[in-house]
């Protein structure tokens, strides 16, 4: 069946968008709700080493659901389009959740909403 796995990509943590989130608050809401299999919390996915990250978490694994909270989905699914194929990774599999400009529980609530709604 596979998991279904949500990471939290931050703009390094310095971007303005993200200054009234808490990114662990987040992220720990989401695993006592059970929300999701497991989390994660990457500083900038769209850099190098985040494509880095996205083919080795994923090559070979067992997910069957990737949430990607962060920047616009449109934009995710064309930075990540690479990354997802060398890693054989379904690009369709993936879910964009816009979360800029949010705070910690407004972006939660579009994060649960993202992940419901898909079930």
């Amino acid at each position: 069946m596979g998991t279904k796995g949500l990471i939290l990509c931050v703009c390094q943590g310095t971007c303005p968008s993200f200054d009234k989130m808490n990114f662990f608050e987040i992220l720990n809401r989401a695993r006592r709700e059970k929300l999701i299999d497991w989390v994660a919390l990457h500083p900038q996915l769209c850099a190098d080493d985040g494509d880095i990250y996205l083919k080795e978490s994923l090559k070979g694994s067992e997910v069957s659901k990737l949430y990607v909270a962060g920047c616009d989905p449109t934009m995710q699914r064309k930075m990540f389009r690479d990354a997802f194929k060398q890693a054989g990774f379904d690009g369709a599999q993936h879910i964009g959740i816009e979360i800029r400009n949010m705070d910690t529980d407004a972006a939660y609530d579009a994060i649960k909403k993202a992940i419901t709604s898909v079930e």
